[in-house]
């Protein structure tokens, strides 16, 4: 599963360029689709996408799904690795990267009809752009420098089903480079689970990073609560209009 080129791969200096873009039809049977640098549709990804719309899979999830390919496919196209060869080295680099590397600086461009850049490259740097400051009303934390890890946790899912769909359907390599953990491979999590004791927390991916347990925010919303007292009061007056 490795090799020399992994051995030399230096990922301190990789840079991933800006090739490719997820673009928007605007139509009901392709909503999205992949393009390359060179105006091709990536195939691989249209099939599996309208297998996702033949499942029930809304425009916006597929969308969700093709930021998550492109992100994955520029990355083999910047190490010069065809994404029916990739290994479970450059899996594994592609998780190191997303959750290392930089987002792009300056304002976000969103995917146009017609062909416009997605989701921009993002290069190693040392120091990280400071995060936003947290959103007053709901108290969720702004947006950081890196990549969050449920985006990490999420490519992960994503390109470990991809890759499992293109198996089954004999398109793609021999061995998903996404492998399942090791703990996870002999059947379903949980098979063999005491009922009396406490689940432990088990991750399905192999390089599927952790997520930290959040506290659930609390939101306080005065124009509900307000309206809410006014449609009590006007609820009492008539009931006392109806026992008079």
């Amino acid at each position: 599963m490795t090799g020399q080129d992994d051995l030399h791969r230096d990922m301190a200096n990789l840079v991933v360029p800006r090739a490719g873009f997820l673009q928007a039809t605007g139509g009901p049977w392709d909503p999205y689709r992949l393009v390359d640098s060179s105006g091709e549709v990536v195939g691989p990804v249209a099939v599996y996408l309208r297998d996702l719309q033949a499942a029930g899979r809304t425009a916006a999830t597929q969308r969700s799904y093709g930021m998550d390919l492109l992100r994955w496919f520029r990355f083999c196209w910047a190490i010069e690795v065809p994404w029916d060869q990739a290994t479970r080295s450059e899996a594994r680099d592609f998780c190191r990267w997303i959750q290392i590397a930089a987002k792009p600086g300056g304002p976000r461009r969103r995917t146009e009809r017609g062909g416009s850049a997605g989701e921009a490259a993002a290069d190693i740097a040392p120091a990280a752009p400071k995060r936003r400051a947290a959103n007053p009303v709901t108290g969720k934390p702004g947006p950081g420098g890196r990549y969050a890890a449920s985006t990490a946790v999420h490519c992960e899912s994503v390109l470990r089903q991809f890759y499992d769909f293109h198996l089954e359907a004999g398109s793609g390599p021999m061995v998903n480079p996404f492998p399942l953990d090791r703990q996870r491979r002999g059947g379903r999590a949980g098979a063999h689970h005491n009922p009396m004791a406490a689940h432990r927390d088990e991750r399905s991916g192999l390089f599927r990073p952790r997520l930290a347990q959040r506290i659930p925010r609390s939101i306080l919303c005065r124009s509900k609560i307000g309206s809410w007292a006014v449609n009590c009061a006007i609820s009492d007056v008539k009931r006392l209009a109806r026992t008079r």
